[in-house]
This record gives structure tokens, C-alpha cells and sequence, in this order.
């Protein structure tokens, strides 16, 4: 495996791809590149140049990290890989006061094997609220 923390080599449609069959949703190419390019920590792995798995994590430097599309190519999911991105970026925000995330609805019990707690105040405002709701990302008050 290949660990790589820039992207100026990274494949943007093979990228996408991997977030559709991951599964985390259909991501654009180009807004791929846009939230990678704005992001402070990112990591790619490739196995015989083929991307497994990514992560990335937005960061101020000093207060806080948001670790996200954390995403694992189905034929390495189990095999500890999302285990050793998240530890990889956690490493990389490791000076920041909080790093936090959200996990989709059934993920929460990994996450907090890795050390996340439960957040009891976060609120979101999503684009697509209603689709929100029923994935079960936020509940309606």
C-alpha cells in the first residue's frame, strides 16, 4: 500500500468512483478536487496504483478538526484500512483542541472504537434537508 498526502497526482473520476461504491453517495469530480485543494490534511491509498482509500480533514490549526469522506474501496473494507486513515488523520490533527465528525446512521459503534464520543449539542443545516432527516443524519425537532 501507498500512502500519499497531496493530490496533484489523484485521479478525480477514479476518486468519485470510489465514493459511489464505497457506498457515501455520488460526488462530482470537480468538487472532489475543489474540497480536497480546501482541505489541510488529506490521504490517499493506492494499492498497485489503484486508490483504496482516502480521507481528509478540515483544520484551523489550532482550535479545531472535522475529519470526513472517510472512504474505503469495498474489496479492502474489514481489513483495517478506514481503522489506519482515521488513525492517520487523527495523527495529523493530533494539535487541535476537538476533531470531530459525523458517521453515517450505523457507523457509530466503529467510530467510537476509535476513541469519538457522542456529541450531544451538534446541530447541522444540510442542502437537502428532508433527505437528511430520512437517512437519519438529524432528526426534525
Amino acid at each position: 500500500m501507498q500512502w500519499v498526502y497531496e493530490d496533484t497526482s489523484i485521479d478525480w473520476h477514479e476518486l468519485s468512483n470510489l465514493y459511489r461504491i464505497a457506498p457515501l453517495g455520488e460526488k462530482k469530480p470537480e468538487d472532489l478536487r475543489v474540497v480536497f485543494a480546501n482541505s489541510r490534511y488529506k490521504c490517499f491509498v493506492l494499492d498497485n496504483g489503484r486508490l483504496v482509500g482516502v480521507g481528509r480533514a478540515l483544520a484551523d490549526g489550532r482550535d479545531c478538526a472535522y475529519l470526513c469522506d472517510v472512504a474505503v474501496h469495498p474489496d479492502h473494507q474489514g481489513s483495517g484500512l478506514g481503522r489506519a486513515v482515521i488513525g492517520k488523520l487523527k495523527e495529523l490533527a493530533a494539535g487541535h483542541r476537538k476533531i470531530i465528525l459525523y458517521a453515517n446512521p450505523g457507523k457509530e459503534g466503529f467510530y467510537a472504537r476509535l476513541g469519538f464520543l457522542r456529541m450531544c449539542t451538534a446541530m447541522a443545516i444540510f442542502a437537502d434537508q428532508a433527505r437528511a432527516v430520512q437517512t437519519g443524519l438529524v432528526e426534525e425537532p
